[in-house]
């Protein structure tokens, strides 16, 4: 055995290409395969519908899949098999949020051995060769496989094999497993020229036996681990349950199972993530499955127990907010002491500053702790130094953190990176949202230099142009830093990139706001002296604002202005924010609102992210032509704004129709801009994140939306102003609804197009006023 090895934790690592690792052949299913995707707070584990991670596919197909912790993925193989084959799906569920099921049989087997080209060997041969098993016949639907799989700190899986026939039955059954410890950004498809080197853990007695003990192990655990090119070491520690394997063979436990009739068998494991030997989740891992999945349902009740319940008289609609209620609560994630909402599944879990902070805005009639924790951990990051590298600034608010190795290698610049325009007046306007809600003068003291200084980086953006505008310093930065960041979608109506400094409309519609709403904060601090600069340099923005955006011939505000002070004049989506924040004089809102209901942008299911009219126009493209929730449900809360309360229940009718029309009822991240017919179904959009944070905040937007709750916790009151409810529901409730001290209940009723409001139950002494 060689002598190149590294101990840890009294085990002993080789390198895994020293190791004569046998090759457990593979099962080829269809492609590509649906998927099943589960997470706790920084895990999450997607496999196909059988529950299996089938390592063999390669890099072209079902690339996400796999177990994932801290962006890099601990899992890239998990493959059961029965007698070599793969097992026959009955049925699965990843309901839960956090666990996955699944129910499968065997198909109908021949006695014989397989080989790993196919080829049989009589039961009675000699067989000398790992690869190679024999079998006793087995008559289709006889074996009952049941799978549990749990994310708790760790993974845990439980495999219940039931023999359904009248006689004993023989057979083998098989778990593959394997970790290539790739970085996230490697599974997206960046590049990487060198990367670390694989590990294998030997098992008790291999160091004195040698090479071909390796073959056929007799051992409770398995490690699989690598060296980083930073020195770190990361573990898969797989330790067996219940039944131990018969024996390993590399890195495939083998199970020799004898089964009489109606009888169970339970086998299973618990694979922990470590890193340099230490727990690399953030979250305290149990022993066993049942413990996991209890402590997984106590933390959910918890939550539930303190947030408001909202329900309506329809179980579609009231199924839709439970999906998106406990799809928050999946999405929360630890940083540090708090947790916010992370992304999105599989490609962004992780935090985001404009994301999650217009998630936590959306959800603040939900849990508004969200947008407290939120604005802390961002506040904890806000940029110190001048960093091209990371597109830090002093004030600025982050766009993405990661803590993988091409991160820790500074091979990405996301240590945090700091290349979105939006996120810094986005954290600003939830800073004084928030206040709005719970008048919490604790964290808005705490806060208060960082909303200065996140101020003063606007004002010195602003300094050149008087608007907010963004140009990629970072080598490996976003070209585009706006939410619409893909690098395609800025275009003008000939479809053609702008390009030098972007300044967006909707980001001078938050600056707008942001200074509007600082302006009184400050005032309430006796700072005159900023509250009446703010307020100026508000009324001053947004005169220029109409002047410079406002297309005459289109009736439309421009997209952007591009580096040469020219407006980008195609029609999108993006103007749809600015309705909502008071930047635009109100014959213009109103055009803007009308124009957005136009086929070319309305398809029936949303607002088109760009024209289907444009030369750009894609309905599958990412930022040009496809449609997503959360911007439709902004686009939403300005029609509200402007008293077009019918337009707004429309638009919200088409995201919910839509919704009940994906699986799980989750809304996507997006979906494609094909027009809505009587015999189409949305188009889903092939990578889509789900569950994603705004996707799903944009549920609670969209209630928000049609009872429209203006909160002043400061002065003691809510405001209620023309309750809506859509025709499709009669009546809605909200339990526990959390206004500053006070906790309320509401109830909200239509008939015909009028909605009543009563208040149930008020445990406090909040001012409810209700306006019609």
């Amino acid at each position: 055995m060689t002598t190149d090895t590294l101990n840890l934790d009294g085990k002993t690592f080789v390198p895994a290409d020293q190791l004569p690792i046998p090759e457990w052949p593979c099962v080829l299913s269809e492609r590509p395969q649906p998927t099943l995707t589960v997470k706790d707070n920084d895990l999450f584990l997607v496999t196909d519908t059988l529950g299996n991670i089938a390592g063999c596919l390669g890099d072209d197909t079902n690339a996400s899949m796999g177990l994932f912790c801290c962006d890099t993925r601990f899992l890239s193989r998990l493959e059961l098999q029965i007698n070599g084959h793969s097992p026959v799906l009955l049925s699965s569920t990843a309901d839960k949020g956090f666990a996955l099921s699944v129910l499968c049989t065997n198909p109908s087997m021949d006695g014989g051995s397989r080989l790993e080209g196919g080829d049989k060997l009589e039961p009675d041969e000699e067989l000398n060769d790992s690869s190679v098993f024999d079998f006793a016949p087995l008559r289709a639907d006889t074996v009952g496989i049941h799978r549990e799989l749990v994310l708790n700190g760790s993974l845990f899986e439980e495999i219940t094999v039931s023999n359904y026939s009248t006689s004993p039955i023989r057979f083998q059954l098989s778990l593959s497993f394997d970790a290539d410890f790739v970085d996230l950004f490697v599974v997206r498809g960046y590049g990487r020229k060198h990367k670390g080197q694989l590990l294998r853990g030997l098992h008790k007695g291999q160091e004195e036996s040698g090479e071909e003990s390796y073959l056929k192990a007799i051992a409770s655990e398995l490690s699989l681990a690598y060296k980083g090119l930073d020195g770190a070491v990361m573990e898969s520690r797989i330790e067996f349950v219940h039944r131990l394997p018969d024996y390993l063979t590399g890195y495939t436990a083998v199970w020799q199972l004898e089964l009489d009739t109606h009888e169970k068998q339970t086998l299973g494991y618990r694979l922990q993530m470590l890193t340099n030997n230490r727990p690399t989740s953030s979250v305290s891992a149990p022993v066993t499955l049942i413990q996991a999945k209890a402590a997984e349902l106590l933390e959910h009740q918890e939550w539930r127990q303190q947030v408001t319940q909202i329900r309506s008289d329809k179980n579609t609609f009231n199924r839709v907010i439970e999906r998106a209620e406990q799809d928050v609560y999946l999405l929360r994630q630890s940083f540090g002491k708090g947790k916010v909402l992370s992304a999105g599944v599989p490609w962004f879990s992780t935090l985001f500053g404009r994301d999650s902070i217009i998630a936590a805005s959306q959800i603040m009639m939900l849990d508004p702790t969200i947008a407290r924790e939120t604005l802390t951990i961002l506040a904890d990051y806000q940029g110190k130094n001048e960093d091209e590298w990371r597109d830090e600034q002093p004030g600025k608010i982050l766009h993405e953190l990661r803590m993988g190795e091409m991160a820790r290698c500074q091979e990405i610049p996301h240590t945090p990176y700091y290349g979105t325009v939006d996120a810094t007046p986005l954290w600003l306007m939830l800073y004084a949202e928030y206040y709005a809600w719970t008048h919490d003068t604790d964290t808005l003291e705490r806060l208060w230099n960082s909303a200065q200084r996140a101020m003063e980086w606007i004002d010195r953006s602003c300094s050149k142009t008087g608007y907010l505008s963004y140009e990629r310093h970072s080598k490996r930065g976003l070209a585009n830093q706006g939410w619409k960041d893909s690098g395609d979608c800025i275009v003008n109506r000939k479809g053609q990139l702008a390009s030098g400094a972007i300044a967006l409309c909707e980001v001078q519609a938050y600056v707008y706001a942001a200074k509007i709403r600082l302006s009184e904060i400050a005032r309430l601090k006796k700072r005159l002296d900023l509250a009446d600069r703010w307020q100026d340099e508000a009324k001053d923005l947004k005169r220029r604002f109409n002047q410079d955006f406002w297309m005459e011939e289109e009736d439309f505000c421009a997209l952007a202005l591009d580096g040469d002070g020219n407006p980008v004049d195609s029609i999108t989506s993006n103007p749809g924010h600015c309705l909502n924040l008071g930047i635009l004089s109100p014959e213009k809102a109103y055009s803007v609102a009308e124009r957005l209901r136009a086929p070319d942008m309305f398809n029936g299911w949303g607002v088109r992210t760009l024209s289907s009219l444009s030369p750009a126009y894609n309905p599958m493209g990412y930022h040009v032509g496809s449609v997503w929730p959360h911007d439709n449900s902004l686009i939403a809360l300005g029609l509200r704004s402007l008293g077009l309360i019918d337009q707004a229940l429309e638009l919200s009718q088409g995201l919910f129709d839509m919704t009940l029309q994906q699986p799980y009822l989750r809304p996507p991240e997006l979906f494609c801009g094909y027009e809505r017919t009587p015999d189409n179904a949305p188009v889903k959009y092939p990578v889509a994140c789900s569950p994603q944070a705004w996707a799903t905040g944009s549920i609670f937007q969209l209630l928000q939306m049609m009872v429209n709750l203006v909160p002043d916790a400061r002065n003691n009151c809510l405001r209620i102003i023309d309750p809506a409810l859509p025709a499709s529901i009669n009546s809605l409730s909200l339990h526990n609804l959390r206004v500053g001290p006070t906790l309320l209940d509401l109830e909200f009723e239509r008939s015909g197009n009028t909605t009543a409001c009563r208040v149930a139950k008020k445990r406090g002494n909040l001012r409810v006023v209700i306006e019609a």
